[in-house]
């Protein structure tokens, strides 16, 4: 990152762009580098610092971003105009960049949790209503609200009860990856950690039974994990009924969890990016790489995702890789996402969203390399499937769109028990049960949405502090946050509405 220029951010002394600190008139002189604005450039936007002729790419970060539509002359802004994505080979290198395991040093991070019967520990205490089925959705809402207000004024340790509701689950094959999809994600959120009870909820007829997720031997039942349909209760009033006298039984043991202090290896953190800006790569993304460094080196575990938005970007991971074939479990997603987008019309390069590309965000290429800088610096350890448990400690990726919601429910599926999510547009996204940090890319989005967003990394480039520094302060963030920490999400009940589990396959 360049240091003390006022106007424009240089990220790699290969790069023929750079980046725009605020918005730049014409004719505006850029003295580093002995260029002069040929056209206005918005905030967080590209500015060619070197002829660049047609067809040769464009570098940022040090890596080809796209490609010159047609000649570019210094001082010109770069984006969709004259940049378009093209393929070209990209040297895996698979393993090159492997490091022998880092000895941790000094004494042990912690945190607040509460630790469950089988060992595993949850950072918050919830009790869940799981519809199996969109049949079953209102009236696992209705036993939810019974709990609002005052309902629970008696169990302190309790954080609450949420519905967990979705559109699918029936009118579907059972043998397709969809139904699979699905019946894990259900299984992965019935069996969270940080529910301390769950009640299963069916309509009775639908695809997705209960005891294809009970007896395929993903859950088991008990009295934290009970189950009913709404045909066999008798129908809307008496499954509320029942539902809620369920849900008062399993009250008290809930309750009955406290904190204590436990290690931070514990944690396993879902990192996420969404209404990125130009601006994500540069702050928010590299200062949650450096924090999920932090916690991989005190044994935690932190989950990568959205494939979609590594893309371009996934040699960077695959010279991490441990094994060769972690890499090649990360390179055949790759290709499944290029098969799987071909197939329904679109391609890989849909995505920057035309919010990324308002700020600053021209390709998928471009928006990857910044995305990628969320992993850190650390091993890849292991590649997962969407909502495959996650049992690997250290860095490690798992297949899920770019999609934030539908990324999210795929890794709180697999154990995530904290999220970290980078905005530079903004978000107002919640995950109950899992508290969610919103990290700004930019201090005047910061200001703009202080209710909503809980640290400010825009002072990266407003010269008050380090990457490396901002790392620190997120990590210690992440350990108040598992300790019970309301996050600003939280304080604003967020998470009722954002489990989506992904869909793929006919409708039938």
């Amino acid at each position: 990152m360049t240091a003390g220029n006022p106007l424009t951010i240089r990220l790699n002394s290969t790069d023929n762009v750079v980046v725009a600190r605020t918005a730049l008139a014409a004719a505006t002189e850029i003295p580093e580098e002995g260029i002069r604005c040929l056209d206005p450039i918005g905030f967080g936007h590209k500015i060619a610092t070197a002829p660049i002729k047609a067809g040769a790419p464009v570098i940022k970060y040090g890596q080809i971003i796209g490609f010159a539509s047609g000649d570019i002359r210094p001082g010109q802004q770069v984006h969709t105009h004259n940049l378009v994505m093209k393929d070209f080979d990209r040297d895996y290198a698979i393993g090159a960049d492997a490091q022998a395991e880092e000895i941790k040093s000094g004494a042990p991070a912690t945190f607040l949790g509460f630790v469950r019967p089988d060992g595993r520990v949850a950072t918050r205490n919830y009790i869940g209503v799981v519809s199996t089925v969109n049949c079953s959705a209102s009236v696992a809402r209705y036993i939810a609200d019974e709990f609002r207000g005052d309902a629970l004024a008696g169990y302190p340790n309790v954080d609450g009860v949420v519905a967990l509701c979705h559109g699918l689950g029936c009118a579907t094959g059972i043998d397709t990856e969809g139904f699979k999809l699905l019946r894990n994600t259900v299984a992965g959120w019935a069996s969270h950690p940080n529910f301390a009870g769950v009640l299963l909820l069916g309509l009775g007829c639908e695809v997705l039974q209960i005891d294809a997720v009970v007896q395929g031997g993903l859950l088991e039942k008990s009295p934290r994990l009970q189950t009913m349909t709404i045909q066999d209760a008798g129908g809307t009033r008496k499954t509320i009924q029942e539902g809620v006298d369920r849900i008062r039984q399993m009250l008290p043991e809930a309750n009955g969890f406290t904190r204590r202090p436990v290690p931070a290896s514990h944690l396993i953190l879902g990192l996420e990016c969404g209404g990125s800006d130009a601006y994500s790569g540069i702050t928010a993304n590299p200062a949650l790489g450096a924090a999920a460094d932090l916690l991989v080196r005190q044994g935690g575990t932190a989950v990568l995702g959205e494939t979609p938005e590594i893309y371009g970007a996934e040699h960077l991971l695959t010279r991490r890789a441990v094994t060769r074939e972690v890499a090649e479990k990360l390179i055949e997603r790759i290709r499944w996402w290029e098969t799987h987008t071909a197939r329904h019309g679109g391609k890989m390069d849909n995505n920057p969203s035309p919010g990324n590309k308002a700020g600053g965000l021209t390709t998928i290429l471009e928006k990857s390399l910044g995305a990628a800088a969320k992993g850190g610096t650390t091993n890849l350890v292991a590649v997962y499937r969407y909502a495959e448990p996650i049992a690997a400690k250290g860095f490690v990726f798992m297949d899920t769109p770019g999609y934030d919601p539908v990324s999210l429910t795929g890794m709180v599926a697999g154990g995530a028990n904290v999220i970290c999510f980078t905005t530079g547009r903004g978000s107002v996204y919640g995950c109950k049960p899992v508290p969610v940090v919103k990290l700004a890319t930019n201090t005047a989005m910061y200001n703009r949405l202080q209710d909503d967003m809980d640290i400010n990394c825009g002072v990266a480039i407003d010269g008050q502090t380090t990457v490396e520094e901002l790392g620190e302060r997120i990590f210690r963030f992440i350990l108040e946050t598992a300790s019970g920490k309301q996050t600003k999400s939280e304080a604003h009940g967020m998470g009722d509405c954002e489990f989506v589990p992904w869909q793929i396959g006919a409708v039938m």
